[in-house]
């Protein structure tokens, strides 16, 4: 994920949970006694970001296994940050996953909103939102938080002041509000959730988001300003069909969301083609990172796993090339989160999370389901199954939805 660099036939090596070299086949040191694994033919990609990851697990009584984790990884995700996270049940979820007491992605979270009071205190100052965002970060132990449209221009000024002071990670909502959404830009806040509700959009708004430096996660799973982009998907493709899904899903779950349309404004409504703007919104997402500016990737959870796929590919349906899809969907979803340094490329010294892919994503985007296997913090995975292949041979203990399937 260095611009546009490809290795057509390369060598990885992974030490413990870390990349130990990355380079064309011969030139990098292999060492003695290392595990061979032969890739012939197949794409390695770093593992995939998503920047906008609402997983909803089970809250108050925890399960012992996530279905929406194991989902998401099996569609070679290796990393998720809920930005405004319904309950606080997922820090002790993520706790899980870190103690390897779980198996999913890296789960990073902001907890609930910072809107323009907190806990019944309206921000007074800079001072005041410093205090606030200390004791935020303490108690939820994150180390970034939502801004969601807090109060007055001055009061958000303030947060994002002592956000740098704390050094938090802030990202904002962007609220159908498209001067407002200006001013996060202007302002200097690094991140903005969902796409921007107007187009077309031009220089001036596109010089602002690549200059200034702000990742917008367009999320056109759910996009402002037309139909839910999902909409396009469950209407013209086999969901229901799809074995993965099939197998980390409940069976109830894909049944409601795919067996029977209901009116425009339910999950799978029908909508007429004409009626999509996701591609328009794809432009400007594409104008932005032409001008040297990122965005990321945001399955906003409408379908664990398959969904953030659905994403990429309208991602690219406004013209950005499959790469730079691809630089979205890892190193400009790892800035977005603030996580560039650890993961979202495949350089030594970085964890090791990587996608094997049967098919080669630079000749067609819908080549990114094509998971075989997958490896987060350098345990690896059979993408069909999750079975733990390396550095254990562990069959996955949590078995799905498959054995639910009714004979006949």
């Amino acid at each position: 994920m260095r611009g546009d660099e490809v290795i057509e036939r390369g060598d990885v090596v992974i030490d413990g949970h870390r990349i130990a070299a990355v380079g064309p086949t011969g030139s990098v040191v292999v060492p003695a006694g290392a595990e061979i694994r032969d890739v012939s033919g197949m794409t390695v990609v770093p593992g995939f970001v998503d920047a906008h990851a609402h997983l909803r697990p089970t809250t108050q009584i925890h399960d012992t296994q996530s279905w929406q984790y194991l989902a998401n990884l099996a569609f070679g995700v290796t990393t998720t940050r809920d930005p405004q996270t319904g309950a606080s049940d997922v820090l002790t979820y993520a706790d899980m996953v870190r103690a390897g007491r779980m198996i999913g992605p890296r789960i990073f979270s902001t907890g609930p909103g910072i809107f323009g009071s907190y806990q019944g205190e309206p921000i007074r100052d800079r001072e005041h939102a410093r205090d606030i965002l200390r004791r935020y970060a303490e108690y939820y132990d994150t180390k970034t938080f939502k801004m969601y449209l807090a109060g007055n221009r001055q009061q958000r000024q303030w947060l994002i002041m002592a956000a740098r002071d704390l050094g938090l990670m802030p990202t904002t909502e962007a609220g159908i509000d498209f001067a407002l959404d200006l001013t996060h830009a202007m302002d200097g806040y690094p991140a903005i959730e969902h796409n921007l509700p107007v187009y077309p959009l031009y220089e001036d708004v596109v010089t602002l988001f690549a200059e200034s430096g702000i990742v917008n996660t367009p999320t056109l799973i759910v996009n402002f300003g037309g139909p839910m982009g999902e909409v396009y998907w469950f209407t013209r493709e086999d969901v229901h069909g799809n074995e993965r899904l099939r197998r980390f899903t409940p069976h109830e779950t894909l049944d409601a969301r795919t067996r029977r349309r209901t009116g425009g404004a339910g999950p799978v409504g029908w909508v007429v083609e004409s009626e999509f703007v996701f591609e328009e919104h794809s432009r400007f997402l594409r104008d932005v990172v032409a001008g040297g500016g990122r965005v990321g990737v945001g399955g906003h959870g409408q379908l664990q796993g398959l969904g953030y796929h659905w994403e990429m590919r309208m991602m690219g349906s406004g013209g950005m090339s499959n790469h730079d899809v691809l630089r979205a969907a890892t190193i400009f979803g790892a800035s977005a989160i603030g996580l560039e340094t650890e993961i979202g490329s495949l350089e030594p010294g970085k964890l090791a999370d990587l996608v094997v892919l049967s098919l080669n994503p630079l000749d067609d985007l819908a080549n990114t389901t094509a998971v075989e296997q997958v490896m987060v913090n350098g345990r690896l995975y059979d993408a069909e199954t999750l079975d733990e292949t390396w550095p254990r041979q562990r069959s996955l203990p949590y078995k799905g939805f498959v054995e639910d399937e009714p004979e006949g």
